[in-house]
């Protein structure tokens, strides 16, 4: 009996996973707000599902507010040459720690919480290849390490099951300004 009751609590725990709200009492505070405001570069690697290193980008992120809408422009250059982009728009739920995200790429809406000094984003990313496109939900989990440097690990799944990694650094430059989009 005991046996049993020992490897039932070990599955709940493992079941139990991290919530943003975890990170509550977690210095510096995230402000979406102040971190995504001005110009923004980001080094990252894409690991595919075994955990292999495949590809490596540098982004340029100029990102700005107006009217309580976030705009996040990025502009991706991958080692193989390719270029992407991707344009964020984040609105506050009026909750003061929930976000609305969208982007041309994510299908319907994407939901972000924040807490402390982490930001949790979850949505689905259309990815495009050769042959057609696959859509991978993704759990985008940012880390506030000060109030310019964040660190950010995504996990993309399709049906559950784990199929990349990206993990990432924004350093932000704080005394470069930028003009956002009329």
């Amino acid at each position: 009996m005991r046996g049993l009751l020992l490897t039932t609590c070990v599955f709940i725990v493992s079941c139990s996973s991290v919530e943003v709200d975890d990170y509550a009492e977690r210095q510096p505070v995230f402000l979406p707000e102040r971190f995504f405001a001005g110009s923004l570069k980001a080094y990252g690697v894409v690991k595919n599902y075994q955990g292999y290193a495949s590809r490596s980008f540098v982004a340029d992120i100029d990102a700005c507010w107006k009217d309580g809408v976030g705009t996040l422009d990025e502009s991706f250059l991958f080692d193989d040459g390719e270029p992407q982009t991707r344009v964020w728009s984040l609105s506050q739920n009026g909750d003061g720690s929930t976000y609305s995200a969208t982007a041309g790429d994510v299908r319907g809406v994407g939901t972000a919480a924040v807490s402390g000094n982490a930001m949790f984003l979850d949505y689905v990313l259309t990815i495009e290849l050769e042959d057609g496109s696959i859509d991978v939900s993704v759990d985008d989990r940012m880390y506030l390490v000060d109030d310019n440097v964040l660190i950010n690990e995504s996990v993309m799944r399709k049906f559950g099951v784990p199929v990349g990694e990206i993990l990432l650094t924004i350093i932000r430059y704080p005394d470069v300004e930028v003009s956002c989009p009329q």
